[in-house]
């Protein structure tokens, strides 16, 4: 297909677990001829499923790519996780894609994970379309959906489609732009669809919702309102013109009805795709900086301007060792080119480009500005780093990833495991942001975090699937934090004989709390006309930002506070980079002593959804959790229960759940925030620590 900047879509498909991304693209796959048979998430024949671990437990855990052709244009579509632990494969792919296809549950509406996705969608000024899936289900309601849609996440949602019926009486949709009613021929796994005019029973409402979205589009063109004004019916090309508009100036969002599983309402979505979101020529030119000056800069969506791309995604692969997925924003990508990553200071040279679609590819001799695709050959590039000219260097902003909460102790079963196992935890670092490591310094062993209990049992799994990793695996743990409650400063001198020379530095450092999640900031505040030499000064930054990491009550990271160097003195003799550092370092640590430090501990957001002669069971125990119970609802598929708990009030309640439930109920959790620690459960949390080490 020849190059057509207006005819390429880059899109990501989210969604709240199991209300049926994968299944619905899937659907789209085979509707284009990408595959020439339908796979399902439950038998673990899904394409976008590839990894082991997806097809055992039928969810997504990697965000996968692939390319279709539809109609004439090129749709780059990237399948996102819908678990909370795998969240940053969502944020990562939105931080590089230019529209958004957000699947709804008919039952289920607006769920916890819908609710970040769409936080996600708007950090990154995303437009998005809805698609309600599952309209055959028992207790489906559309109207439900587009209510939680407006009261959840203040968005102007406008149906262009509406169900025929629906659970078992879901037989196709009414096209509110031709008014038209489509009804699928199910013999034909949903390849066809027939063309009607709508039912009688429904032409009432047709008409409802139709008004409604003129009213809404109306201002993006002039064409429209003109017949409008002139109660005239336009042309639907008018009115995809409009939609268009509204779409791309985030004003609202379209909605449809489907049910992906019964293979009805999926050619609709993917008209509404390549019809009302963005191609890569509708936005603004991306904005990055020079890296030495600071100055900023604009790429426009050029072939023929300079290179730049965003490596969104770094995946381990048995081929190559290493693939990084590029979104492309100027110039053009070439095998056998040499692009700067200006992080690394560091030319890195292309090797093999590829097209992806999932674990399979094409290889490709060039790729141009607007496209997605994968590289082999980068050494140095880890996700979120600019690729640019060398001579023309820009870099884009980078991307933040949540701290991890949980951690674990991992050791090889053998001495010969653990090279494999130093080698499979590099690499899956790599790979993913929020996975990190750490040696304890008191038991010498491995510590690996994550973002919960599945995200570190998928990850161990691969290291022995993909590394052939045998290892012991320790208890699951709560990452806790520290922070301090008040002001203080304090001053250290360092003035020593070492090595056979004197050493000498004096900082004092001052600190004090700030709000929660806003991380650790360290600030130089000393005069820009000071004396002490531009290297001293960022020795003593680096000696505060090397203390960070282990605080002064349990050796836990600290949080939520500004560290300030506000004085300083130094010997042109004497006076040494190393010697800053180490007196910083002291100075920041015993200012933190002095801030009465507190401990954290991370509490999580859950919705349990019960059967209602559960309900006084599930509460009870949520209690005994010391849960903060914000709300209940009555949904058509049981009660929600939404709460705040403790993270380490949660371990093993999955299955204290089936048990109070027979199997019925099932719950989602995700982080919510850090909070000080109860003194009571403070004061055993140390004695733990200090009696049995963290690990």
């Amino acid at each position: 297909m020849d190059y057509n900047p207006e005819h390429i879509r880059n899109i990501g498909i989210a969604a709240h677990i199991d209300a049926g991304k994968t299944t619905t693209t899937e659907r789209i796959l085979y509707y284009v001829g990408k595959i020439h048979r339908i796979g399902e998430v439950d038998d673990g024949t899904a394409q976008m499923d590839w990894m082991a671990q997806e097809k055992e437990r039928g969810i997504t855990i990697t965000a996968a790519a692939t390319t279709i052709y539809w109609r004439e244009y090129q749709v780059n579509i990237i399948d996102t996780p819908g678990h909370v632990d795998f969240t940053v494969e969502v944020e990562r792919s939105l931080r590089a894609l230019d529209g958004a296809v957000i699947v709804l549950c008919a039952v289920g509406g607006v769920e916890p994970q819908t609710e970040t996705v769409w936080r996600q969608a708007n950090k990154y000024n995303i437009p998005r379309i809805v698609f309600v899936n599952k309209m055959d289900r028992l207790g489906a309601d559309f109207e439900q959906d587009l209510e939680m849609l407006k009261e959840k996440l203040s968005a102007k949602a406008v149906p262009i489609n509406i169900p025929i019926g629906e659970e078992e009486n879901f037989v196709g949709v009414v096209d509110l732009i031709a008014m038209k009613s489509l009804i699928w021929n199910e013999d034909e796994f949903g390849a066809k669809f027939d063309i009607a005019e709508i039912p009688d029973n429904m032409l009432e409402l047709a008409h409802k919702m139709r008004e409604e979205l003129m009213e809404a589009i109306a201002d993006y063109d002039d064409e429209l309102m003109e017949c409008l004004l002139n109660d005239e019916n336009p042309a639907p090309e008018v009115v995809k013109r409009a939609v268009r508009k509204g779409v791309i100036h985030h004003d609202f969002v379209p909605v449809l009805a489907g049910s992906a599983l019964k293979n009805k309402g999926i050619q609709p979505l993917m008209d509404a795709i390549v019809d009302f979101l963005p191609s890569p020529d509708d936005l603004p030119p991306v904005v990055g900086t020079h890296p030495k000056t600071g100055q900023e800069i604009e790429r426009r969506n050029d072939p023929n301007a300079p290179f730049s791309a965003l490596a969104f995604k770094i995946a381990a692969d048995p081929y190559v060792e290493k693939l990084a997925y590029l979104r492309i924003y100027s110039g053009t990508l070439k095998i056998g080119g040499t692009y700067l990553n200006p992080r690394t200071k560091k030319k890195e040279r292309v090797q093999k480009i590829f097209r992806m679609h999932a674990n399979k590819r094409d290889e490709l001799s060039r790729a141009f500005a607007g496209d997605v695709v994968a590289v082999a050959g980068l050494k140095s590039v880890a996700t979120g780093d600019t690729l640019c000219d060398q001579h023309k260097p820009i870099v884009f902003e980078e991307m933040e990833f949540p701290e991890p909460v949980i951690f674990v102790a991992v050791e090889p079963k053998s001495k010969a495991d653990q090279e494999k196992l130093n080698r499979a935890i590099l690499r899956l670092e790599e790979e993913d942001p929020t996975f990190k490591h750490r040696i304890d310094p008191e038991t010498g062993q491995t510590i690996i975090s994550g973002m919960g209990e599945l995200h570190l049992e998928v990850l161990v799994e691969r290291m022995v699937s993909e590394f052939g990793v045998q290892v012991n695996i320790g208890t699951p743990q709560v990452a806790y934090r520290e922070t301090i409650t008040k002001s203080a400063s304090a001053r250290y001198t360092l003035d020593k004989i070492v090595g056979g020379r004197r050493q000498y530095a004096s900082v004092t450092v001052a600190v004090e709390p700030q709000e929660v999640g806003s991380g650790v900031v360290v600030v130089d505040g000393l005069p820009q006309d000071s004396e002490i030499p531009v290297e001293l000064r960022q020795s003593a930054i680096r000696g505060i930002e090397a203390t960070k990491e282990s605080g002064t009550i349990a050796g836990y990271p600290l949080l939520d506070l500004k560290a300030e160097i506000v004085d300083a003195d130094f010997d042109e003799e004497q006076s040494n980079e190393f010697a800053f550092e180490m007196s910083a370092s002291q100075a920041f640590q015993q200012a933190i002593r002095q801030a009465e430090p507190v401990l954290l501990e991370p509490v999580m957001k859950i919705e349990v959804v019960v059967p209602e002669q559960n309900l006084g069971d599930v509460m009870g125990d949520l209690s005994a959790r010391s849960a903060q119970i914000e709300g209940i609802d009555h949904r058509s598929d049981g009660e929600v229960i939404n709460a705040i708990v403790p993270l380490a009030e949660m371990f093993g309640y999955t299955t204290k759940l089936r048990s109070m439930t027979q199997g019925r109920g099932f719950f989602t959790m995700q982080f919510s925030h850090y909070r000080r620690l109860p003194p009571q459960r403070e004061e055993k949390l140390l004695l733990k620590v200090r009696g049995y080490g963290k690990g």
